[in-house]
């Protein structure tokens, strides 16, 4: 099959919102997400932090970004490979998922902040603008793991919010020192 039947169509993105960081210490998303899409896609383009070991996370709001607190419960596995050669991983990380926690949530953790070094990825939001349904959303990153042993780090990250209520924005940030530059765009799913 080289092209779809008619009468059947494919999704496509529409992109809403992008944002370059620049020594930020948050990127917010405060409009257009609301319940003209069923999903939304954040695309992280090229992500660089300030701070070495720093952890890339993000956080929802059900008030128009006042507070980002949404209860959360999630999990966490990772795969990784350092350039040596020296150490490859597959594993379950206990330790960054979060059960009915508000706390930002890590998708990203112990990255490099050496001048080549970024991360990118995407993240999945389904139907935040649901007042009946708690609003899933599943993430994917590749980074390159903290200095003094590089190599690449991919983190599969899966959960919920724990709200009937509308998520209607959304805020990253790093765990500690800026988002020294990189893009963030923001679509949805048509």
């Amino acid at each position: 099959i080289t092209s779809l039947p008619s009468g059947v169509s494919g999704s496509s993105l529409v992109l809403i919102s992008e944002q370059t960081a620049s020594s930020s210490a948050t990127i917010s998303f405060t409009s257009g997400i609301d319940s003209t899409y069923k999903e939304y896609i954040f695309k992280f383009i090229n992500i660089h932090q300030a701070t070495d070991q720093a952890s890339f996370s993000f956080n929802g709001s059900i008030d128009s970004g006042s507070n980002y607190n949404t209860t959360k419960t999630t999990t966490f596995f990772r795969a990784f490979h350092t350039e040596n050669d020296t150490t490859a991983n597959l594993s379950y990380s206990t330790g960054r998922d979060l059960a009915q926690s508000t706390d930002f949530l890590i998708l990203a953790y112990n990255s490099n902040n050496d001048d080549d070094a970024n991360h990118s990825g995407y993240l999945h939001l389904f139907n935040p603008s649901s007042t009946t349904f708690v609003k899933h959303f599943i993430s994917n990153m590749s980074t390159i793991y903290r200095s003094g042993e590089p190599g690449e780090y991919e983190t599969f990250v899966a959960g919920y919010m724990n709200t009937t209520s509308a998520v209607d924005a959304i805020q990253f940030k790093m765990s500690s020192g800026n988002i020294d530059a990189g893009t963030i765009k923001m679509y949805g799913v048509v």
